[in-house]
């Protein structure tokens, strides 16, 4: 059973979003990185997550995502046959390549496995090429649809992820690429998941190496140059605690490390770590009653305010009130050591609710949106989600007669106990 607090704050105080895990930033071997659940949409842990940074072949998760649009919309199929311009010839004999000659036919199917798969330059601005009719005008397209992702921290230059001034993204924006690459196209995850392609003869192996080590994951993309370090987009879904809910994905995202190896080792902790100290629940349900405004001037006297959907919380099983090192998460266990203990996850996530009102009575007539209240969760005397009950309210104005009748009970001494002002709080279970 949860430990809830429900409670009623009129005047609204101001909170900063603690991360789920509190993770020891110098103990995690990259220079950003971010762990996401895309069920709650919530931040499980970051360090330098919001940090511009050279992508590398990430940016490829961009020109994946306006291929499989396009062939959503009906402007393209994956049987389509392209024929190699002069275009592949801006691919350096050093860039990964697919190898594509000029004249050389190939289909889309093809060239999305060469771009994910083998993260091919020449793939990539092909495809570029075939949708926008030349580079620039796809970069533009690149731009438009990172603005409207909510990518506030990236600029893309090219599609393949040459290193340029102006070409930059972050942990989080890649996050947030990788989230709607997976819930509007989740056909993406049939080509980052395969572990090698061969194409005219030169096959080329996965550099995702958790594929072969983990059977949960599915996906999504690496990349390094000089510049940028060595990169990963992970991403896995596996069972749920709570039996009640589906599946559980998790998006990691890691820059600037090392080493290939070391880019693999801290995505495969980080991965590990939050689906072992961290669960989903399912904290309001459906159709859940909120609060009772009262109605001035209404033909009805009151409206309720009634939870829309179920909201699910990421929140965190890890019992200590230590910082976590990540040098110290046994692999094996997937605990954390401390003090040559290690650290059982909790069994319950002991959150507490708190209802704060935004409205304090509503006055017909009325036919918006409105945001009526915010349910605050707070793990530990810190905030860790904020959810805004927003809702269509439509009232109709009472009669002039009945306005007069309501002014009077309002008004006069002898009627003030009739009097309906206060907004009711139903308890949040």
């Amino acid at each position: 059973m949860h430990q809830l607090t429900v409670f009623i704050a009129l005047l609204c105080a101001t909170f900063s979003h603690a991360s789920v895990l509190n993770i020891v930033p110098e103990s995690v071997d990259a220079a950003a990185w971010i762990i996401y659940d895309p069920q709650s949409e919530q931040v499980i842990a970051e360090h330098q997550s919001h940090v511009q940074r050279a992508p590398a072949s990430l940016t490829k998760m961009m020109v994946a995502y306006i291929t499989l649009k396009e062939i959503q919309a009906g402007r393209l199929k994956t049987t389509d046959v392209i024929t190699a311009t002069n275009i592949v010839h801006v691919v350096q004999g050093d860039e990964s390549q697919m190898h594509l000659r000029v004249g050389q036919q190939i289909t889309v199917d093809q060239l999305l496995t060469g771009l994910i798969v083998m993260s091919a330059n020449d793939a990539a601005v092909t495809l570029a090429e075939r949708i926008a009719g030349d580079i620039p005008h796809f970069v533009d397209q690149m731009n438009a649809e990172a603005k409207s992702l909510g990518m506030k921290n990236s600029h893309f230059m090219n599609p393949a992820g040459i290193t340029m001034d102006a070409h930059y993204s972050s942990a989080a924006d890649l996050a947030i690429l990788a989230d709607h690459l997976i819930k509007q196209y989740p056909n993406y995850l049939y080509y980052s998941k395969q572990l090698s392609y061969t194409w005219n003869g030169r096959i080329h192996h996965a550099t995702n190496g958790l594929l072969k080590q983990d059977p949960t994951v599915d996906g999504l993309k690496t990349g390094y140059t000089q510049a940028a370090g060595y990169n990963l987009a992970l991403t896995a879904q596996r069972e749920n605690i709570d039996q009640k809910l589906n599946q559980r994905r998790l998006i990691v995202v890691v820059l600037g490390t090392k080493s290939a190896q070391k880019r693999l080792q801290i995505a495969d902790q980080l991965l590990n770590l939050a689906y072992r100290y961290t669960q989903d629940e399912i904290i309001l349900n459906p159709k859940q009653p909120i609060a009772l405004f009262p109605v001035i001037s209404g033909k009805v006297k009151s409206y309720t305010l009634y939870n829309p959907k179920p909201h699910t919380i990421t929140a965190s099983l890890y019992g200590s009130d230590r910082p976590i090192n990540l040098k110290y998460f046994d692999r094996s266990t997937q605990l954390i050591k401390e003090n040559d203990q290690f650290v059982q996850p909790l069994e319950h996530t002991r959150l507490r609710l708190n209802v704060q009102l935004t409205q304090k009575e509503l006055i017909a007539p009325l036919k918006q949106n409105l945001n009526l209240a915010s349910i605050q969760v707070f793990q530990n005397n810190q905030l860790i989600k904020d959810i805004p009950l927003s809702m269509h309210v439509q009232l109709e104005q009472a009669s002039w007669f009945e306005r007069l009748i309501e002014w009077f009970k309002y008004n006069l001494p002898f009627f003030s106990h009739e009097k309906q002002t206060k907004t009711t709080i139903y308890p949040v279970k």
